[in-house]
């Protein structure tokens, strides 16, 4: 017997690292609690419009994008961070199904009945929260609403407790990467979006240097950080064919400038267009004018 209960110890030894380093890979207990707090001030920030508390819970990359995007949609900062269609749901109620870190990255997965307060009754489905460490401490940094209507199987999956499509979707955990601070932009003159059409194919789009796109088998627009400018504006586009398409799709990359009176109609200031069959530049760059009887047209004056 003697000899026996050494290799009991050491089979212990093994089964509790094993179990450590599963906990490790798999749900991080000990970080889920901060992390709600966290989400919970921020929320409640949002709640009370107190700018102080949420710049004190918000990842600094975030407030910068924040601000940037008010600024180029000519909103007031900073009471346009609070001027949102719905209030941030509560954890209350929701079960995590997941919390992982990956370096100063983490991310928390929430699944049951997500409530944005707009009436209606909740059904269940994924909140993704994801946050980032800064020298003190854990951030918010943005949340995803996942409707599962479209996957009724993967929703009643997670009703029985088996996660294993959380596990095996990338997009669940966190990548590991701190996102990079943007570029700080002034308050945008002409608010301008950038529209691209490319079924079978990514694009990538960088207006001014500043406003950077990206858009894959999309149809869709995004707002032009820092939006455009009086006279020369540039552009630059990258394009690559994706899996399933045959290279021969018609697309179409436009930028926009919004008028700021009601009533009148968007400019059109660029567009790189290609008809069904034709080639395709594998990148380019161009630049584009916005002149006085443009801006006339756009301001009114």
């Amino acid at each position: 017997m003697g000899a026996i209960r050494p290799i009991l110890f050491v089979m212990k030894t093994l089964w509790f690292f094993l179990v450590l380093v599963v906990s490790s890979v798999g749900q991080d207990v000990a970080l889920q609690g901060p992390l709600e707090q966290v989400y919970g001030i921020w929320r409640h920030s949002m709640i009370q419009k107190d700018y102080a508390a949420w710049s004190k819970v918000t990842a600094t990359h975030r407030q910068i994008a924040t601000k940037n995007r008010l600024n180029s949609e000519r909103r007031a900062f900073p009471k346009g961070i609070f001027e949102v269609p719905a209030v941030p749901p509560a954890l209350a109620g929701l079960k995590n199904v997941q919390t992982k870190r990956n370096g100063r990255t983490a991310k928390s997965v929430y699944f049951g009945k997500v409530d944005f307060g707009v009436g209606g009754v909740p059904t269940d489905n994924l909140l993704v929260i994801d946050f980032v460490q800064e020298n003190t401490g854990w951030k918010y940094d943005v949340a995803e609403f996942v409707n599962l209507a479209a996957l009724p199987d993967v929703r009643a999956e997670l009703n029985r407790g088996d996660l294993a499509y959380i596990a095996k979707t990338p997009d669940f955990a966190p990548t590991g990467v701190v996102p990079p601070l943007p570029v700080a932009v002034p308050i945008a003159k002409y608010i301008a979006k950038v529209y691209v059409f490319c079924p079978g194919r990514s694009v990538d789009v960088t207006v001014n240097r500043v406003s950077r796109h990206h858009f894959g088998n999309a149809k869709e627009a995004e707002l032009v950080m820092g939006g455009v400018v009086d006279g020369k504006n540039e552009i630059q586009y990258s394009i690559k064919g994706l899996p399933g398409g045959n290279g021969k799709e018609a697309m179409s990359i436009r930028v926009y400038v919004l008028s700021q009176i009601e009533g009148v109609m968007p400019i059109k200031a660029f567009e790189y267009q290609v008809l069904e069959g034709a080639p395709v530049e594998v990148s380019g760059s161009a630049k584009f004018d916005l002149d006085a009887v443009m801006s006339k047209k756009l301001l009114g004056k």
